[in-house]
């Protein structure tokens, strides 16, 4: 079976880092690397990476220094990966279950895939808010795409395609999947199933000019990789939100939300 190596970025978690970490350790599957790239927080969240290292029993590296932010850190985090498969864990987190891992390792030791997705749930006030359930896959143009926090990838297609792009602000991971999936056409196996439980937040979409910004990092996603949208591209995937608030309503009596504290 393969290794998969978990990324965690964080800068001063130290009120959530501590479910992402419970959650890595509950994973049923094993063979994982999990790299935790922290950027000098000055809150205890320090701490208490060197108190879960212990935990995982030699299965977690980690840096704690000054960075330029999110992607560079994730690409940091890339580099020092080990696993032959990376995925990205935010600090403020969790797997949905004890077998995400375990769903993962199966799919790419069963069929011949450059990468796999879940879905994801973002919770607001403890609450369902909103279940991201992309489907199988399709174009860009079309204003699909999976989400980035459940998009697992083999470490040599990052090292063939590139890792993720400064330039491109808050929509550096819309651009790396674009190019992976638009531009460069790797396989991948949709895994309907939850994987990643998110506290709602997000740097893109947290003010009206965050949102504006992020628009315009997402036109030049398509830009700096030669790329035409359709004309309501970028429009269709605002579109395709609107369901996943109405699909987490059918999951509040099913999800134990806060399985891990």
């Amino acid at each position: 079976m393969p290794r998969i190596s978990i990324i965690t970025v964080c800068y001063n978690s130290a009120t959530t880092i501590c479910d992402t970490f419970e959650s890595v350790l509950k994973q049923t599957y094993s063979e994982i690397d999990y790299v935790v790239i922290d950027g000098n927080s000055k809150d205890e969240t320090v701490s208490i990476i060197r108190e879960y290292e212990k935990k995982f029993n030699g299965r977690m590296r980690w840096i704690s220094e000054p960075d330029n932010g999110l992607y560079d850190a994730m690409n940091k985090g890339i580099q020092m990966a080990k696993g032959e498969i990376i995925g990205i864990l935010n600090s403020d987190d969790y797997y949905a279950s004890n077998n995400v891992l375990e769903l993962v390792a199966k799919t790419f030791s069963e069929e011949n895939v450059d990468s796999c997705y879940g879905n994801l749930l973002y919770i607001k006030n403890e609450k369902p808010y909103r279940l991201w359930k992309s489907g199988k896959r399709k174009s860009f143009k079309l204003g699909w795409m999976p989400p980035h926090p459940c998009f697992f990838v083999k470490k040599a297609i990052y090292e063939r395609l590139g890792y993720y792009r400064l330039d491109c602000g808050s929509a550096a991971d819309y651009e790396l999947m674009l190019r992976f999936f638009e531009k460069e056409n790797i396989t991948t196996q949709w895994i309907n199933e939850l994987f990643i439980i998110m506290k709602i937040g997000g740097i893109s979409n947290n003010s009206i000019i965050s949102r504006i910004k992020a628009y315009k990092n997402d036109k030049k996603g398509w830009v700096v990789n030669g790329l035409t949208p359709l004309f309501l591209t970028l429009f269709m995937k605002k579109i395709f939100k609107i369901p996943q608030y109405f699909q987490a309503m059918n999951i509040s009596k099913k999800l134990p939300l806060m399985e891990y504290q």
